[in-house]
């Protein structure tokens, strides 16, 4: 931390840990590093930090494994604008997605859970999806139709929310941002998928109707019970967690030369590499897995949501554990030794 100490005043800035970061390029992407500088620097407003109390905390984040609450800063300022700017590149291991699911347990849950079960039943019986996928159209209709309702919860709560906030003039925890991003999230799915099939005008105005009905329900019941509703996208994400799991595994097991299998094998959209990282060589089965993860994000997002009490951080995204994190990474890393062989 010294050798970093440009001005020689004791402290550490956000620059500054830009270069202490640096010394091992191994442990963070230099996208990584501009996040926790930033982070660094919104939680202290631009001060530095005394060599001695980060040395403190690094210690007692150590100590906690990454949980410390009381580290040098004001705190979660950056949790109402900043959000995750690595978001969607999923590392490997991230896109092995577990089917989970919450047990409901209050009426309001039940509700949530039952009203989800014969939302679905009512739209497989109408669309004639049976859990068999036996072609590209089937799979395509079926998900375009639905990343177009999708995509309305996650705006419908970042609005009621902004307004709240600025009615209460108080923070919302970083959750306008989050949600917000989660309808972006979803409408790209959309715009990623639309580029495989042009919906016909009957679809079309089966959307705008699909959207009209559910738009308007879901507003009200937003306005009446938040918690009701992010349950309720939590079980609607664990069901796009299932049809996706399906959709892949059909894809993984078509037999060779089969529609399914040349197409799960065919280069992602232009709009999905971009979007997923999923560099040149990405394929649509790669695509869909990196979808699979943000509808798997968006279940325990919402689930976790409901949890929440008034003042509470944004669960997904705290700036204190998240920089804690880091800099109990780097430490450890600094701290392991190689083994070295013995002859």
């Amino acid at each position: 931390m010294q050798s970093v100490d440009i001005n020689h005043d004791g402290k550490i800035d956000s620059s500054e840990l830009k270069q202490l970061l640096r010394k091992r390029q191994k442990v963070f992407s230099e996208s990584e590093i501009l996040e926790i500088c930033e982070l660094f620097y919104v939680r202290n407003a631009g001060k530095g930090v005394p060599i001695d109390d980060l040395l403190e905390a690094v210690n007692s984040t150590l100590i906690s494994d990454g949980k410390n609450k009381a580290s040098p800063g004001g705190g979660t300022c950056a949790a109402e604008y900043y959000y995750d700017l690595n978001h969607h590149q999923w590392k490997k291991h991230e896109l092995d997605i577990a089917i989970t699911h919450i047990e409901p347990k209050t009426f309001s849950d039940k509700v949530a859970y039952n009203a989800v079960k014969l939302s679905r039943f009512g739209f497989d019986t109408a669309t004639g999806w049976n859990n068999e996928i036996t072609s590209v159209s089937k799979v395509l209709q079926r998900v375009i139709f639905l990343e177009t309702v999708a995509a309305v919860p996650g705006m419908t709560a970042a609005i009621i929310r902004h307004f709240k906030s600025l009615r209460s003039m108080e923070r919302d925890g970083g959750l306008i941002n989050m949600f917000l991003e989660e309808a972006t999230n979803e409408r790209m799915h959309l715009l990623t998928f639309v580029t495989m099939r042009d919906p016909s005008l009957f679809f079309r105005a089966s959307v705008i109707g699909a959207q009209f009905g559910f738009g308007t329900a879901f507003l009200l019941a937003y306005i009446a019970s938040p918690k009701f509703c992010h349950r309720f996208v939590g079980y609607i994400e664990e069901e796009a967690c299932s049809t996706y799991t399906k959709i892949i595994e059909a894809l993984e097991t078509a037999p060779e030369g089969s529609e399914l299998a040349k197409w799960s094998a065919e280069g992602a959209p232009d709009i999905g590499i971009s979007y997923w990282h999923l560099g040149e060589d990405g394929t649509v089965l790669d695509l869909i897995r990196a979808v699979r993860a943000d509808e798997a994000e968006h279940r325990d997002v919402n689930h976790s949501v409901v949890n929440m009490q008034d003042g509470d951080v944004n669960p997904r995204y705290d700036p204190t554990i998240r920089l804690d994190l880091a800099l109990n990474k780097y430490v450890k890393d600094m701290m392991t030794r190689p083994k070295v062989e013995t002859a």
